[in-house]
């Protein structure tokens, strides 16, 4: 009976998880860009390439604005984004959410969105400033684990922003959390290189973003679930 009981909670357990992933919604189709667009613009720039299910960034393509920043079409406030991204020796992307898009106003995607940061920690003179490191919220929290894997292999990095608390998880461990919105959030932006920015880090519901740095970046199994 003791067996019968076991095997029934795991069976439970294991249905439970399998439903819990389901509520994941695909962000990418892993054949199109379809649900995306660069920066300002209508559609995605060709330097976004898809491979075998993989989205890459091809920085030979850029010419003749063909990159910028992948950009989600719909908005999200409370969410749970999961992917994973893997970068080539010396490269630089990030993970950004939270946008406003008002090319108008804002330029750039991290004028007023906040980043995951996605880097070869070695290779890339980024690696060498505090803040700047892969799974760091960008300039403004560091880890104080690094489960990043070698340059070339893929890693997993969860974004989870529900009522105003984020957690960033890299590869299964939580390497940061913080509250947003609050006195200590406005006094870690006043102490970072976006104190300037009125707007930065400011808005509740956003578009997410894939980072064109210039240099080869891969993503892939990007999944989102709205909490």
């Amino acid at each position: 009976m003791i067996k019968n009981i076991v095997l029934s909670l795991s069976l439970i357990i294991m249905m439970q998880k399998a439903e819990a992933q389901k509520k994941f919604t695909p962000l990418f189709d892993g054949k199109t860009t379809n649900g995306w667009h660069a920066y300002g613009k209508t559609i995605a720039g060709t330097a976004w390439k898809i491979d075998q299910g993989v989205l890459y960034f091809d920085p030979s393509a850029t010419e003749n604005g063909q990159g910028g920043d992948l950009v989600t079409n719909k908005e999200y406030s409370n969410f749970h984004l999961k992917l994973d991204w893997k970068v080539a020796p010396k490269s630089n992307s990030g993970i950004i959410f939270l946008i406003h898009e008002d090319p108008k106003k804002y330029k750039n995607t991290y004028e007023t969105g906040l980043e995951m940061q996605v880097l070869d920690n070695d290779g890339h003179p980024d690696g060498k400033i505090d803040k700047h490191r892969a799974g760091n919220l960008y300039d403004l929290i560091k880890n104080e684990i690094e489960p990043v894997k070698a340059v070339g292999k893929w890693n997993t990095a969860e974004v989870i922003c529900n009522k105003g608390k984020l957690t960033l998880i890299l590869n299964g461990i939580t390497v940061v959390e913080t509250t947003l919105w609050d006195d200590n959030w406005k006094k870690l932006v006043a102490a970072s290189k976006f104190k300037a920015w009125t707007d930065f880090g400011t808005f509740t519901s956003g578009k997410i973003a894939l980072q064109d740095h210039g240099e080869e970046v891969w993503y892939r199994n990007i999944v989102i679930k709205e909490l």
